[in-house]
């Protein structure tokens, strides 16, 4: 059986991610925390953004269309996605910055961890760590509604939670890569024979 074409409609999605991040960016720090109509089309290009990633690695695994490309660019137009968002909230005084800080430095760790050990295998996306998408992405939209200041204490609670489900998780993830790191280091010398 022949590797799909990188041209599929998975990687497209990706694609329009990725493209849709900067138009996100924009329209959230013109909107300059105000409630008017570009705060709005912000949450409505986040959302459609994040639709998008629901979308192409489902299509990708149920037609066939995994792609390397597609598994390198799908993590880091979701990272790119997220930290835009997370960078433009705080800029905006609306997310305190250790929230963003934590969150980014986990995400991109983890990514660059999953290199690390991609020779001795994938880490695949655990519960936690689908949680921790679905925590991050209604925290992040959570913000992006301009809601009553009276909601503040609730909006923070829910960035809260997701900011311990992803460090709880990142950790998970540590583990994991280790422990895959060292089965690979033992079956090394082996394989060598």
């Amino acid at each position: 059986m022949s590797n799909p074409s990188n041209y599929n409609v998975a990687n497209a999605l990706t694609v329009v991610r990725l493209l849709l991040v900067p138009i996100f960016g924009w329209l959230l720090l013109s909107a300059d925390g105000d409630t008017g109509p570009l705060r709005w089309w912000a949450l409505a290009v986040f959302c459609v953004a994040a639709l998008t990633d629901r979308y192409d690695g489902h299509l990708a695994r149920r037609h066939g269309l995994v792609t390397v490309v597609g598994a390198i660019a799908d993590p880091i137009a979701d990272k790119a996605l997220t930290g835009v968002a997370l960078i433009g909230l705080s800029v905006l005084g609306e997310v305190p910055w250790w929230m963003t800080v934590v969150i980014l430095v986990r995400e991109w760790g983890i990514t660059l961890l999953r290199f690390w050990v991609i020779r001795h295998g994938v880490i695949s996306a655990s519960p936690g760590g689908k949680l921790k998408t679905v925590l991050q992405m209604a925290a992040i939209i959570a913000f992006l509604v301009p809601l009553p200041a009276g909601l503040d204490p609730v909006l923070l609670a829910v960035m809260g939670a997701a900011v311990l489900v992803t460090v709880l998780t990142g950790l998970d993830y540590v583990a994991r890569a280790v422990a895959l790191r060292r089965a690979g280091a033992l079956a090394e010398p082996a394989d060598r024979r």
